[in-house]
């Protein structure tokens, strides 16, 4: 019997330690020794490509409200905002990957194996190509107000990066506290849709107004759809996302209600521009995903859910361009 519970007797430092994601408390969540050297499909991967279309739906959106109301089409702007919101979107889901995983917050995923926490590249490394996808944004940004002499929009800029840093960065991160579906839908949506027409009309009409609602909807439901699938996860990480708050049935009506409103405003501007009917078709693909956020069993399906609700956004997007424009 003594041989026994001896044998059975723990030995020092063998208890493992289990990261709780608190967001008060930065921490190392891996043993940097055992670091695996990433792919190039795990970069990409990281990138998180399925949700690239929200980048360029606001400045689909913005260019072809702000044709409505100059005849000069200014290509090289327009690119530079196309640079400029994709670079933040790459820019902020590589943030994302390096601060959820030094958090520990990753280590209860079920979505796609992020980087940082799945120790496939050092947190550090991370970190700087997060850093210069920002860095790709803030030049195509300043050329942009260069171009336009509209210097006040260096602050808008600067805030821009900053929010998309804070979002999962920083000690008291506002997607941790139920906060980012707003700054969302005020910075993928308003700000890159108005921002978009600005700099190319120099005057917000109201075909702006309503095209960045529509775009912050959409990312919006792309937001919820993600954070959906990780709700128990995240509730065990300490991640107080809005889905943890409100809880999944609250989260299902949100979803369906963020991507059905922007055909309900394509409706109303279809009746000074007939195409913007068009926009409907996409509306077959946004049911398919309503359909998955109600029916889904597995929460790896809300992945699939999070690209239809993306690309339904860009081809909305498309559309209504083309309505403004033709």
């Amino acid at each position: 019997m003594a041989g026994t519970s001896s044998k059975k007797r723990k030995r020092p430092g063998s208890k493992k330690h289990v990261s709780r994601g608190n967001p008060q408390k930065t921490t190392q969540s891996q043993n940097p020794a055992r670091v695996e050297k990433a792919r190039a499909s795990d970069w990409i991967g990281a990138a998180r490509l399925r949700t690239l279309p929200l980048a360029a739906t606001p400045v689909l959106i913005g260019t072809g409200a702000a044709l409505v109301v100059t005849d000069a089409f200014h290509w090289v702007i327009a690119l530079c905002c196309f640079v400029v919101a994709i670079a933040l979107q790459i820019g902020v889901n590589y943030a994302n990957d390096y601060s959820d995983g030094i958090r520990g917050t990753d280590d209860y995923r079920v979505g796609p194996a992020r980087l940082t926490g799945a120790r496939k590249a050092n947190p550090r490394t991370v970190l700087l190509v997060a850093l210069s996808f920002f860095a790709v944004a803030a030049v195509a940004g300043l050329a942009i107000v260069i171009r336009t002499e509209q210097w006040w929009m260096l602050l808008v800029g600067v805030i821009s990066i900053t929010a998309a840093w804070f979002y999962t960065g920083g000690k008291r991160p506002y997607g941790y506290y139920g906060f980012g579906e707003v700054v969302v839908f005020v910075f993928f949506g308003l700000v890159a849709t108005l921002g978009t027409t600005w700099v190319q009309a120099f005057v917000l009409p109201q075909e702006a107004w309503f095209g960045a609602i529509a775009a912050g909807l959409f990312a919006c439901a792309v937001l919820l759809a993600n954070n959906l699938r990780d709700i128990d996860q995240d509730r065990k990480a300490g991640k107080r996302t809005l889905t943890v708050l409100i809880g999944r049935t609250a989260t299902r009506w949100l979803f369906t209600v963020f991507v059905l409103l922007p055909f309900a405003i394509a409706i109303l501007l279809a009746l000074v521009y007939p195409i913007a009917w068009l926009s409907l078709l996409p509306m077959v693909a946004a049911v398919a995903a309503i359909l998955i956020v109600w029916t889904y069993r597995d929460p790896r399906e809300l992945v699939v859910a999070l690209s239809v609700t993306s690309l339904t956004s860009l081809a909305y997007g498309a559309v209504l361009c083309w309505a403004f424009v033709g």
